[in-house]
């Protein structure tokens, strides 16, 4: 950071929002506003250059999310301060910039007074972010962050049955999915939600759901028809017909051993 001077870059969509900040900052001796930018593409050449202090950045600009550029530039510079400017409190696009590493997250709706002594907040090195939100934000990475720890203690067979519990799908449907008996599938549920710490299937598939999302699990890929083959099934699901007694079974015409 310098050591008098605040550099700040604004990176916002909106040139009423960019002018309004930069009409907040103009008059302060210890901020200034060295760059603007209307997209994500026009940022980045100005964060590798300008190396500022701090970065505002719209939440959702033309080209990009705002967390996703902060995270871009605390890998070109590591120290600057990200704050996100929001139109709305949203918990996840906040939890998004916690995890980023941006140091705060406003709205737009926010006084110049706060926005001013946000900015030299941020800069010394504190965070900004409401402390209810925040607080919720916090739980749920810690939420998610348990959810992750118990994924990898659960059986591949498990880990299976939860990705398949998100499609609402029914036991016996997991079951002819997995070539498994659909007690078995029971039992594997019943286990499964003693280690989630849930009682009901719906709660175990939301779990799977956000555990998807995180990329935590793999996608289950569509039922094959050899495994079914390979279980005694054709593939529409019938037996495989036997061969008659002392008869092998016969080879393609056109074939010769």
């Amino acid at each position: 950071m310098g050591d008098a001077v605040i550099s700040v870059l604004l990176a916002d969509g909106h040139d009423v929002v960019r002018v309004g900040v930069r009409t907040v900052l103009l008059p302060e001796p210890d901020i200034e506003v060295v760059g603007e930018a209307r997209t994500a593409a026009e940022a980045r050449p100005l964060i590798a250059t300008l190396r500022p202090d701090v970065l505002i950045l719209d939440a959702h600009l033309p080209d990009a999310s705002g967390v996703a550029l902060c995270r871009e530039a605390l890998a070109m510079k590591s120290d600057i301060r990200c704050m996100i400017l929001a139109t709305d409190a949203d918990d996840e696009v906040m939890s998004q910039a916690i995890m980023a590493g941006a140091a705060g997250y406003v709205l737009k709706q926010i006084e110049a007074t706060s926005l001013v002594s946000g900015v030299r907040l941020v800069a010394s090195g504190h965070t900004l972010f409401d402390p209810e939100a925040a607080a919720k934000v916090v739980h749920n990475v810690e939420e998610r962050r348990r959810m992750h720890e118990v994924v990898a203690d659960l059986t591949p067979q498990q880990r299976r049955i939860l990705v398949l519990l998100a499609e609402g799908i029914s036991n016996r449907q997991i079951a002819d999915r997995l070539v498994l008996a659909e007690k078995t599938v029971k039992n594997h549920i019943t286990g499964l939600l003693a280690k989630l710490g849930v009682s009901h299937r719906t709660q175990a598939a939301l779990m799977a759901s956000q555990l998807l999302e995180d990329g935590v699990v793999p996608r289950p890929a569509p039922p094959a028809d050899d495994v079914r083959q390979a279980k005694g099934a054709t593939p529409n699901g019938g037996p495989m017909p036997p061969h008659p007694r002392g008869q092998a079974p016969s080879h393609s015409p056109g074939r010769s051993r």
